[in-house]
């Protein structure tokens, strides 16, 4: 009886270590459109941007402006990018901006997508987060201040570091799409010079 009462007690510091910033929604349960996009959504340009509420409210998917901009948080193993395993490049899903290989993502077991780096120190911007009485590091888009989730120091080699993102707040590039997109930008740029 001890052993039941000692794992009840622990199972909800440990999941809300990785999990509940805010307060929780429910991404499982509703079919999320995030084909439409802010007008300064760009994977290519890293100027800063100030979002305007009201666009953001009118544009996002109710579950993406929740986490992106009132710092909340999906429920775990809902994110389509939990077990996703592809090549390529994860942006962030408001703005555009580089966030994430696919080689520096790792199956850590906490429910939401983890990363062991980003893909610049530019990209993320570290925040103190110290609600539920916790001491916790929030990470936030660095091109548009989106609420992305949390990094910790229980990641593998070689930082050392987890970086514990809700995938709602996560648009994907598959490897050679992105290729493909470059080589013909490359292509256009030479033409005009």
């Amino acid at each position: 009886m001890h052993l039941k009462t000692l794992l009840l007690g622990i199972l909800p510091l440990l999941l809300i270590q990785c999990s509940y910033s805010r307060s929780q929604t429910k991404t499982g349960d509703t079919k999320m459109d995030t084909t439409k996009k802010i007008s300064a959504y760009s994977r290519t340009d890293s100027n800063k941007v100030k979002l305007n509420d009201e666009e953001l409210k009118k544009t996002l998917a109710p579950e993406v402006y929740y986490v992106a901009r009132q710092k909340g948080t999906e429920r775990p193993w809902t994110s389509k990018f939990e077990a996703f395993k592809e090549v390529g490049t994860y942006y962030c899903a408001v703005c555009g901006n580089p966030l994430f290989k696919s080689d520096t993502k790792f199956e850590s077991g906490c429910g939401w997508p983890s990363f062991y780096e980003p893909i610049s120190k530019g990209s993320i911007i570290y925040l103190p987060d110290n609600t539920y009485g916790m001491q916790r590091t929030e990470v936030e888009c660095g091109r548009c201040k989106s609420h992305l989730g949390h990094v910790f120091d229980d990641g593998p080699p070689p930082t050392g570091l987890r970086y514990c993102i809700n995938g709602v707040v996560l648009d994907f590039e598959k490897a050679q799409a992105a290729e493909k997109k470059y080589n013909e930008t490359a292509k256009d740029s030479d033409k005009k010079n």
